[in-house]
């Protein structure tokens, strides 16, 4: 049956009329040699999706098993693992804008069926990957404890900390070539291959991390650093299993022996790319930064109460970032192939998906905000925070979710200066200010407000954007 749906004709209808779901899904996860360029437009979708959510799923479970197991070691060890985690936030910021660069191109080549310069420019994303780890690794090797004072450790974790935060950033280069691999292997279409490798370093992650805090069997007990040790070998067995894949003969990235050297115009290209890809995820990092400082000047409970809506709305998007960056990486390949309507369908398709996805979820937020937010807290005053915030962003989830797929597809397309700009206009001149007006007249609701309001503004300009169809003549 599947077989039968690889030489179905390209339409963008549902996926699911003659496969069903749990087959479909299944396949996703197994793994297929779809062309992603012909044939059914959702069913393509899903098979990319499905890979894609469970992929940042598993990169989100890092900082939690590391959370779970050295909190039996007392609050120093746990706020050491925090500290770590913001500073470890401008890592992942900027392997997220290197990967933006390397999805771009890889996808571009792969829909031109020209796979070796796909592997060539994955190769370049690993080169740049490693120059910005060897910078990242000697500040953090050398100015641990000096970081962990700029975070506002006290004296107590930073003699505690000083190895473990050593050693994250000190082996950040891990993570740096799993995002930039897994991007390339995503641009490809082998989005199978990217959930794996995380599946692989979350199994040594979660083995080694125990042993190697408190001295389980021949392990030596290494207290904090060991979950550091643990994370950073995981991540490392991770980056193992994807380089092998690239040296795979049947893999649609295949790296020779003549591709490992530097080219430095297509370098170049993936760092102008890539920098500005970074800016744009700087915007929104920031832009949550600074709607968090408008909240946190009505007090503890207020903030907390912000904070678990916030992670809420984080979890739930998974699904949605995964369709987001499949939509992407379908349009990538289909500018490849010359076929921009195919790219234009396959936006708008995930637009609606996403839409019915989101919608459910804001209905889940506004009418089950109470028995919900029970489950993170019983203070009374930060759950009444929480629920409000819950219920005012699930009321503008639906707007959010087109604009979603529309803001990662010129990423796709590698127009990344067109969401940077939308980002600039939506996120510093409107959310910020806007949390900062509102809240004076209305309190908290009024930052809350900022959410959605300043979300769907950017749908609607995204979508004129996306109409004028620029993106279409982006080369990469």
């Amino acid at each position: 049956m599947a077989d039968a749906m690889l030489e179905a004709p390209e339409r963008e209808g549902p996926p699911v009329r003659r496969e069903r779901w749990w087959e479909l899904v299944r396949l996703a996860v197994r793994g297929t040699h779809q062309d992603y360029t012909t044939g059914p437009i959702g069913r393509s979708l899903v098979l990319l999706a499905v890979p894609m959510v469970l992929e940042t799923l598993m990169e989100s479970l890092f900082a939690l098993v590391d959370v779970f197991f050295v909190s039996r070691l007392g609050p120093d060890a746990v706020a050491t693992v925090g500290l770590t985690e913001s500073m470890l936030t401008l890592v992942y910021t900027v392997a997220m804008g290197l990967s933006i660069g390397l999805t771009a191109v890889v996808a571009r080549r792969i829909g031109e069926k020209n796979p070796r310069a796909a592997a060539q420019a994955a190769v370049q994303g690993i080169v740049l990957g490693l120059l910005v780890a060897v910078l990242i690794a000697a500040a953090g090797i050398a100015l641990a404890p000096q970081l962990l004072a700029l975070m506002g450790a006290s004296p107590s974790v930073q003699a505690t900390g000083a190895g473990y935060t050593r050693v994250m950033l000190g082996g950040s280069g891990t993570v740096l070539l799993l995002f930039l691999i897994n991007a390339a292997f995503r641009g490809a279409g082998d989005a199978m291959i990217a959930m794996r490798s995380l599946w692989l370093a979350n199994a040594f992650n979660i083995v080694l991390g125990p042993c190697l805090i408190f001295g389980l069997g021949p392990f030596p007990e290494l207290g904090v650093t060991g979950a550091a040790v643990g994370t950073t070998i995981g991540r490392g067995m991770g980056v193992l299993y994807q380089v092998a894949q690239l040296c795979r003969r049947d893999g649609r990235i295949r790296i020779e022996r003549e591709d490992l050297r530097v080219h430095a115009a297509m370098l170049w290209s993936l760092v102008r790319l890539s920098a500005v890809g970074t800016f744009q995820i700087l915007i929104a990092t920031s832009s949550y930064i600074g709607v968090v400082r408008v909240v946190s000047t009505f007090g503890s409970p207020v903030l907390a109460g912000y904070t678990i809506a916030i992670r809420l709305l984080f979890f739930v998007l998974l699904p949605s970032w995964g369709l987001s960056n499949a939509a992407a990486t379908m349009v990538g390949q289909a500018l490849g192939a010359g076929k921009p309507e195919r790219a234009e369908r396959a936006v708008r398709l995930a637009g609606l998906y996403n839409t019915g996805i989101l919608l459910l979820v804001g209905a889940a937020f506004i009418l089950c905000a109470h028995p919900i937010v029970a489950l993170f807290t019983r203070d009374r005053a930060v759950a009444d925070q929480a629920v409000l915030a819950l219920r005012i962003i699930g009321a503008g989830l639906p707007f959010y979710a087109y604009g979603m797929v529309i803001h990662q597809s010129f990423n796709g397309a590698g127009d990344t200066w067109t969401p940077t700009w939308l980002n600039i206009g939506c996120f510093w001149l409107l959310e910020i200010p806007l949390a900062w007006f509102l809240s004076r007249p209305l309190g908290p609701m009024g930052a809350y407000l900022a959410f959605p309001l300043a979300e769907s503004t950017l749908t609607v300009a995204s979508a004129g954007m996306f109409r004028k169809g620029k993106w279409k003549a982006k080369r990469v």
